[in-house]
């Protein structure tokens, strides 16, 4: 209705009533941050409280599998707090406030901003940057236009600063207490029935890893796995679907390669192939009198034509040449 109103009014008073929205609005966003500042003073932060809540949180099942992520970098495996688990650890710690919000969105990029403030501290982490609405794939990038898939793009991509607004605001040994919970809960938690092998697998081949990479990479077969292992593999998978890693830097491709002795024999027919071949006519066009009279010493299985060995460097030191010139002078 108010904006009805500032189009019914005359055109000289609309840019003023348009100020006085503005106003209106500034005014609110103050009012709401002066009122959530006034309440985490009146209830401060009970820190041991908010750290068995985070605990007792990290005991679910459901949160500790979708609580760590890993990924490869410098040959070394690293091993953090996924944005689920920063999530669930912010909102366990009270007085923070957090998320994402899309600034500005034109035809090929939107800015986002990023932000974790801690109202009781007034500490606050925020990072703001620009998302391409593009995907990359095998065969390329290549543009977005559905708004559905610019929203899930910029969504993700949001996630990753937001996670790193969280650890940033978050003290470092109540998110490590955090992560340890949570592999204690898995490893108590641990399901290797076939059941859950069976969707194991299966929510793997979503993302471009087959059953045989799998079993490739914990050098035994499935139905074989140990708890440690199961933890390690939904590790990989979160990684895998948060964007933080490909398949590439964890699996190997299956496929048929080569064996060692293949390798060497298709080498050493490059190096064949790639040495300069001697010219030679057929020996059923050649005469006997264009012959050598024996077959080269240096290479006993060929037997070269007389003007080959006429033009050839080492003919002088040729003793089968010498003896042919010696008779042939008598």
């Amino acid at each position: 209705m108010e904006d009805q109103a500032i189009y019914d009014a005359p055109v000289a008073t609309r840019p003023q009533q348009k100020q006085a929205l503005v106003e209106v609005e500034d005014q609110r966003a103050i009012a709401e941050v002066k009122g959530a500042i006034v309440l985490a003073k009146q209830f401060p932060r009970n820190q041991i409280e908010a750290m068995d809540r985070i605990i007792t949180a990290c005991q679910r099942p459901g949160l500790a599998e979708q609580a760590l992520y890993s990924y490869a970098r410098g040959g070394t495996e690293i091993t953090g707090p996924s944005i689920r688990l920063a999530e669930a650890i912010a909102q366990n710690w009270s007085n923070l406030q957090f998320g994402i919000r899309e600034l500005e969105q034109r035809v090929s990029e939107s800015t986002v901003e990023s932000f974790c403030w801690d109202v009781e501290t007034n500490v606050r982490q925020v990072k703001t940057f620009q998302v391409k609405h593009e995907r990359f794939t095998k065969k390329g990038k290549y543009s977005l236009e559905d708004p559905r898939d610019i929203y899930e793009t910029v969504a993700s991509q949001g996630a990753r600063r937001l996670r790193a607004c969280i650890l940033g605001i978050i003290p470092g040994d109540v998110v490590e207490a955090a992560v340890n919970q949570c592999e204690q809960t898995l490893k108590a938690k641990a399901d290797t029935s076939p059941e859950a092998l069976k969707k194991l697998v299966s929510a793997f081949e979503k993302l471009g890893v087959s059953r045989e990479q799998i079993e490739k990479r914990i050098q035994r077969r499935l139905d074989s796995m140990t708890a440690a292992q199961l933890v390690q593999l939904r590790k990989i998978y979160n990684s895998l679907k948060d964007g933080m890693s490909s398949p590439a830097n964890w699996f190997e491709v299956v496929g048929d390669t080569p064996k060692t002795g293949d390798r060497i024999d298709n080498l050493k027919e490059k190096i064949k192939k790639g040495r300069p071949q001697k010219e030679k006519k057929p020996e059923s066009t050649l005469q006997a009198s264009e012959m050598a009279p024996a077959p080269c010493p240096n290479q006993p299985e060929m037997t070269y034509t007389k003007e080959y060995c006429d033009n050839y460097p080492e003919r002088p030191s040729c003793p089968d040449l010498h003896v042919f010139d010696s008779s042939h002078n008598d």
